[in-house]
């Protein structure tokens, strides 16, 4: 049997773990995180100045953990900007970005960086299926749909080169990424201008790395009503003038016909959605977005005009 410093050392993980008003929730993530079977962990505890007693739910686990990094920020700042702020001191070769109402299954981070390991060193980001919970933990569904001998049944783009796929449609849990290091600090990090973190992360990201289904389910994704897809364009939706930068930029980002017209999907689903909660100045900037693809049919033109009428 060879000596043990023959066998090649873990990579260090990191998992940011990001707190706003979690109280009820932090006991079972910050425990699904103490018990992962993988030993190599750097954890960063970030509360982004919650106000439900969530810090000192957070300050007991890091009096229980003394190798746990605790980072209390003193004003709301926002996902991108809390994440950036931990993510800049740590040292992980991977890293996963982890909401504290979520929960990990005890072999996420071994059986994530063994994939990951495996598909070589242009896989910027990995991601799998997850189970949908309540807020009282009660399983809704799988993330994707399964048949009843478990395959999925919409085919997920799993290898490779997505750049186009994600312009056209979600189709990652945002909670199951784990991402690699060089990978975001090439995009140097979150774009802390924008309200949320996932849709620039994947279009800047898969424009020069590739991105990998595993298909194993490792985590569970708790679904609350205040969730960002439940307000996207409602009154007071914080979200959407991030959306229309991203996408400004995705059109910046394209290079072919094809990854245009995979764009314009995403930009004619986004223009009804602004038609329809009668937001009328981001359907003129999503409808000139979409013009300037070159893919402009006489339904959208039709809701352009339709915009015009919104008061």
């Amino acid at each position: 049997m060879p000596a043990a410093s023959s066998f090649p050392a873990l990579p260090l993980v990191t998992i940011v773990a990001l707190c706003h008003n979690h109280a009820s929730f932090i006991a079972e993530a910050l425990d699904s995180v103490a018990a992962q079977t993988y030993s190599n962990l750097e954890v960063w505890l970030v509360d982004d100045a919650s106000t439900d007693g969530s810090q000192a739910l957070l300050r007991q686990y890091a009096d229980q953990h003394p190798d746990w990094h605790l980072l209390l920020l003193p004003e709301n700042v926002g996902n991108c900007r809390a994440f950036n702020q931990a993510f800049f001191q740590s040292r992980g070769a991977f890293v996963i970005d982890f909401a504290t109402d979520d929960v990990l299954l005890p072999e996420r981070v071994a059986r994530q960086v063994a994939f990951l390991q495996q598909q070589g060193p242009r896989c910027g980001m990995a991601y799998h299926d997850c189970a949908l919970i309540d807020a009282q933990g009660r399983y809704l569904r799988n993330y994707y749909q399964r048949d009843a001998a478990g395959r999925i049944v919409k085919p997920v783009p799993a290898s490779g080169e997505v750049f186009a796929e994600v312009l056209r449609r979600y189709f990652i849990c945002t909670p199951s990424m784990m991402m690699r290091r060089e990978t975001l600090l090439e995009l140097g990090g979150y774009d802390e201008t924008l309200a949320y973190e996932d849709f620039d992360f994947w279009v800047r990201a898969s424009r020069n790395w590739e991105f990998h289904f595993q298909d194993e389910l490792l985590t569970r994704r708790r679904r609350l009503a205040q969730s960002m897809s439940s307000r996207a364009y409602r009154p007071g939706d914080p979200y959407v003038a991030s959306t229309i930068r991203t996408c400004r930029r995705a059109l910046a980002l394209c290079q072919t016909s094809d990854e245009r017209a995979a764009l314009a999907t995403r930009l004619r689903w986004e223009l009804r959605q602004a038609v329809r909660f009668r937001h009328r100045a981001e359907a003129w900037q999503l409808y000139d977005l979409l013009a300037q693809t070159g893919s402009v049919t006489l339904q959208d033109k039709a809701l352009s005009v339709l915009s015009k009428l919104l008061k």
